[in-house]
């Protein structure tokens, strides 16, 4: 990570939910749905530190997969619903998971910028004597 100085910088939670810069929450995060800026426009921090892989979709399919069986056994024990309505849930559910990618993948940025997180690395181990 080349810029490490976290000195200042907003807190990582809410900075990410807004999609913002990590280092000075005022610059967009995105330049794309899910692609990353390449350079903050406020501040100049270089993203390419960042890669969250398959993180976002993770926290948000599961997220949205117990909102969504939630609420769905909520509406079964209470009101014992037409078949349609659990369609209709169930489409609202998948459309909720998509649009909260976005901002699970800025917090996890956010987090990884605010602990200077990197890839991880194997020590070579010394023979025994």
């Amino acid at each position: 990570m080349p810029d490490t100085d976290t000195r200042g910088a907003p807190s990582p939670i809410p900075t990410g939910l807004l999609c913002r810069c990590p280092r000075c929450g005022k610059g967009a995060l995105f330049s794309g749905f899910l692609t990353l800026a390449p350079r903050c426009e406020v501040c100049g921090l270089d993203t390419r530190f960042a890669d969250t892989g398959d993180g976002p979709s993770f926290f948000a399919s599961f997220l949205g997969g117990f909102l969504t069986l939630l609420v769905g056994v909520y509406a079964q024990i209470v009101y014992s619903p037409d078949w349609w309505v659990y369609a209709l849930l169930l489409i609202v559910g998948m459309v909720a998971t998509v649009l909260m990618i976005r901002p699970m993948k800025g917090v996890l940025v956010a987090l990884q910028y605010a602990n200077k997180a990197e890839q991880g690395r194997f020590e070579p181990t010394r023979p025994e004597p």
